[in-house]
């Protein structure tokens, strides 16, 4: 099979997205392969909810989407070295491998899609190339991996034995050319990268974003494609977008089926089920004994409208759910856990049912623990970017903490007065909550789904 490098101009992204043509549904549905995604560095498979419900509302079984949840995914600042809460190149191999084979079992099929972002990228190419994966997986999307380090020279400070780093072990290992055509993939899985043209955090010629400013990385643009891929580039996406945003399904649903999607937006259902898991700061480790209560709340304020819906205290998986309710509705999730603040989660209505509603409570740091509240407005799936990008805090606009080039992802407000009426907007999504007392140890964060 012969691999094509594709540049993609925002007029064809632009067509992409509302191009009504589609490729034959099969009329068996078991002839859609398993697709196990795998999140990024430091995130949960929650990461995955909207794409998860943009192959559903094109007819992909849901029981065939399988989202991972690295125990411990930060990776090591040197791989060789163990680190508390952290975990290695070897042990996010492992996991996966462990993961893709239980989704085999489970389904009966031959082979698995893998779907990762940024580190998932490497544990997805770790996994074909060292651990069997050549023979299970068909194809292997990578959004904004990178695949040729986020910096690819010594630089003081960085370790030549971090898995990012492009000159160190682990790269160079993967990155060995496999043919005579100097390939950097693994046959006989079909490969594809999906990249920004500029606007990837972890792909920039400058070390800004890793703490060195005005240091040389040795990486462009271009670092994550893959020689023998095919490769993809969305104009302005930032680093999660290369995974999590319509663009970026359209592009990955169109290389696995060989058709465009009928639709890039999310099919809404009568009744959702909504479930998931809480667990700790920076882990995707059930928090044993944390409590959660729902409550739906008033669109315009914030304000409770009664009583919770729902109320638990985990048990050591830190599962939570199912819980029925309405697509239309507004919900406040409350998380509380010895050891952090009762946390207020504020989010969209979810037009389809999930079981990859994860929640980590927050705690306080030192420098804002005398303010009367503290607010979070967060975007899991992507940045923050006032050159790019409509949004409001608060009021605010941009955003505080918000700068150019899509590097932030969470915006920080300290609310006076009494508890009141809070508004987060993105791009047309309006997430409304409330401010709570923060000397009751109490944190709002109104959290972004798109």
């Amino acid at each position: 099979m012969s691999h094509l490098t594709r540049r993609l101009v925002l007029a064809a992204a632009v067509l992409l997205l509302s191009s009504c043509a589609t490729a034959p549904v099969p009329n068996d549905t078991d002839t859609r392969p398993p697709i196990v995604f795998v999140h990024g560095n430091g995130d949960t498979a929650g990461s995955w909810l909207t794409t998860m419900w943009r192959f559903e509302s094109n007819g992909w079984p849901r029981e065939r989407l399988h989202a991972i949840d690295m125990p411990l995914p930060t990776a090591r600042d040197d791989d060789t070295r163990e680190q508390p809460g952290r975990s290695s190149t070897a042990e996010h191999r492992d996991y996966l491998r462990a993961e893709v084979d239980k989704v085999l079992a489970r389904t009966g099929a031959r082979q698995v899609v893998l779907m990762g972002n940024s580190r998932g990228g490497n544990a997805i190419r770790n996994y074909i190339a060292n651990g069997g994966g050549e023979r299970t997986v068909s194809h292997a999307i990578l959004g904004g991996t990178p695949n040729h380090g986020v910096w690819a020279v010594p630089i003081e400070g960085l370790s030549d034995r971090s898995e990012f780093a492009g000159h160190g072990p682990f790269l160079s290992a993967l990155n060995a050319p496999k043919n005579a055509a100097g390939d950097e993939v693994t046959g006989p899985v079909r490969w594809m990268t999906v990249r920004s043209d500029g606007n990837d955090k972890f792909a920039q010629p400058d070390g800004l974003w890793v703490g060195k400013r005005g240091v040389a990385t040795g990486v462009t643009a271009a670092g994550p494609e893959l020689k023998g891929a095919t490769n993809v580039v969305i104009p302005r996406i930032d680093h999660r977008e290369t995974s999590y945003s319509a663009a970026a399904f359209a592009t990955a649903y169109r290389f696995i089926t060989g058709g465009a999607p009928a639709r890039s937006d999310i099919a809404s259902e009568p009744r959702v089920s909504l479930a998931g898991k809480l667990s700790g700061a920076g882990t995707n480790i059930g928090l044993a004994g944390a409590r959660i209560e729902v409550f739906t709340i008033d669109p315009h304020t914030g304000e409770r409208l009664g009583p919770a819906l729902y109320t638990a205290v985990v048990p050591a998986g830190g599962n939570w759910g199912p819980l029925a309710t309405d697509p239309q509705a507004r919900h406040e999730f409350v998380v509380s856990a010895p050891g952090y603040a009762t946390t207020h989660f504020y989010r969209s209505p979810f037009p389809r049912s999930t079981t990859v509603l994860n929640f980590r409570p927050e705690r306080v740091p030192e420098a804002d623990r005398n303010a009367p509240s503290l607010a979070l407005m967060t975007r899991p799936r992507g940045y923050l970017d006032p050159g790019r990008d409509k949004m409001a805090f608060d009021g605010q606009s941009p955003p505080p903490g918000a700068v150019l080039g899509a590097g932030v992802a969470v915006s920080r407000i300290k609310p006076v007065g009494l508890p009141r009426t809070l508004v987060a907007e993105f791009n047309g999504e309006r997430v409304v909550g409330r401010s709570w007392p923060l000397a009751d140890n109490h944190v709002s964060v109104l959290e972004l789904t798109y």
